[in-house]
């Protein structure tokens, strides 16, 4: 009887749904770990700045 009742309803679609939207959120952090760690360190952007202040 319980087996008939779930048989009735298709879950496919809703985890399909939920798969893709995974996979979306965990490249978008993905992406964002990437430029985060591209970006300057702070010794660099200082030895940048002291340069650009010893020319003048």
């Amino acid at each position: 009887m319980f087996n008939s009742l779930i048989a009735l309803y298709s879950w496919t679609n809703g985890v399909v749904m939920i798969v893709i939207f995974a996979l979306v959120c965990i490249t978008l952090v993905g992406i964002l770990i990437n430029f985060m760690s591209k970006g300057k360190s702070k010794d660099e952007s200082n030895q940048l700045n002291e340069d650009r202040n010893s020319e003048y």
